[in-house]
């Protein structure tokens, strides 16, 4: 169904606008089948980063290979065949059926106003089935719950037979069985997959890697359970947590404490934490 899974590297990726530095020097591997994870607090440079990688963004500095191949040199079509997107502001397709959206994805495979063909039709209905939305296929797009519309729109991305998939948020306002589902579909698929969550906890069960961004800048990479400390929350993300490998799972737990109340002195084992 897709393609073979791509290898992606970011050399020193940087971006600046206006005379603000929004990434700087950023670096990022994933090898082919991976799903790593971008994780780090709000305007940390994220989204920025992702869309440095899929092209919506030129990087200022740095580059991005796909395959090896310097990104910035590939058309648009070209770059669109080998990188899918789920954003955040996929918008939503006022009008059309969930066949006619997923359809959408294989734009970059046809020349202008090449009609769908028997082989397209075919690819539709197995994105459609591969994420269980076969039965949604000529309800409207803008009728759908937000769980059922995420999985249309991984569909829409796999009809373009990535070797990539760059996904933006995908459990953003889905409950928790939803989250659930979208991550472990993606984690399924085969593709590559670079995806940005605010959940640490479902990064943890669901990355194979992180990569923690803080100020534009990576400030720590590697398996969940070596990244997720206790130290690196207080100091990224200015929070008191407790760490520990949950015992169903075998991944790193994130629990989050209060802040200490004002009114009492801190205790004996009370530690300064420095933030960079």
């Amino acid at each position: 169904m897709t393609a073979r899974p791509a290898s992606l590297r970011a050399e020193g990726v940087g971006y600046e606008v206006h005379g603000r530095t929004l990434l700087d020097g950023a670096d990022l591997t994933a090898h082919p089948g991976e799903t790593v994870g971008l994780v780090g607090p709000n305007g940390s440079g994220k989204t920025t980063f992702l869309r440095c990688v899929y092209g919506t963004l030129r990087p200022t500095a740095g580059r991005v290979l796909l395959d090896g191949r310097d990104a910035a040199a590939l058309g648009v079509k070209e770059r669109a065949r080998r990188v899918a997107v789920v954003a955040q502001d996929a918008g939503s397709a006022f009008g059309l059926t969930v066949r006619e959206t997923v359809a959408m994805g294989r734009s970059p495979h046809k020349r202008f106003w090449e009609q769908d063909g028997p082989g397209d039709a075919r690819r539709v209905a197995r994105a459609l089935e591969r994420v269980g939305a076969e039965a949604l296929a000529d309800r409207r797009l803008d009728e759908l719950s937000g769980g059922e519309r995420q999985r249309v729109l991984v569909a829409r991305a796999l009809v373009q037979d990535p070797g990539l998939l760059a996904l933006d948020e995908p459990t953003n306002h889905l409950d928790v069985r939803h989250q659930l589902e979208i991550l472990g579909l993606v984690r399924r698929l085969g593709t590559t997959n670079l995806v940005v969550l605010h959940d640490l906890n479902l990064a943890a069960a669901h990355c194979d890697r992180l990569y923690v961004l803080g100020a534009g800048r990576v400030v720590a990479s590697g398996p969940p359970g070596e990244v997720l400390t206790e130290e690196l929350l207080a100091e990224v993300y200015g929070v008191r947590a407790r760490v520990a490998v949950h015992p169903a799972t075998g991944v790193p737990n994130v629990v989050y404490l209060p802040p200490p109340s004002p009114s009492r002195r801190p205790g004996p084992d009370a530690q300064e934490v420095r933030i960079r």
